[in-house]
């Protein structure tokens, strides 16, 4: 399934290796920090080698009722092997995971989309209530 005419594409994280994971509790408490993590291969692993791999997560929240969501982080993925002497040659690999904190004080969705340099972008969602 695709949405955005086809520029994302969606799945089942826990069958498909290119859907961002994201984590954080169904409900927070108003206004007080909490911790997602968004991250790729949780469930199934995705090859990270110089010729295959995911370079970037992006991380939004949309709060109920907004038109526009808020960007809440951009990580790179930089390490894939590459050394002077070759491709996978350096044994060095940036793990494509991803910690932020922030804080609402409305319910909404957080959005993550996340790049393989060969499979295109891939989207995930999840809802958080307020209490």
């Amino acid at each position: 399934m695709a949405g955005m005419n086809g520029l994302y594409q969606s799945g089942d994280w826990k069958a498909e290796k290119h859907v961002p994971v994201i984590e954080v509790e169904d409900t927070v408490k108003k206004g007080v920090p909490v911790t997602v993590t968004v991250g790729i291969g949780k469930q199934i692993a995705h090859p990270n080698t110089t010729a295959h791999h995911i370079s970037r997560i992006e991380l939004y929240f949309l709060p109920e009722g907004d038109k526009f969501p808020y960007q809440l982080g951009s990580f790179e993925f930089t390490a894939h092997g590459a050394s002077a002497q070759g491709p996978d040659t350096s044994g060095v690999y940036t793990v494509p995971a991803a910690a932020v904190n922030f804080q609402t004080e409305r319910p909404g969705t957080l959005i993550a989309n996340a790049y393989c340099n060969i499979h295109g972008l891939w989207e995930n969602s999840k809802d958080i209530h307020v209490e």
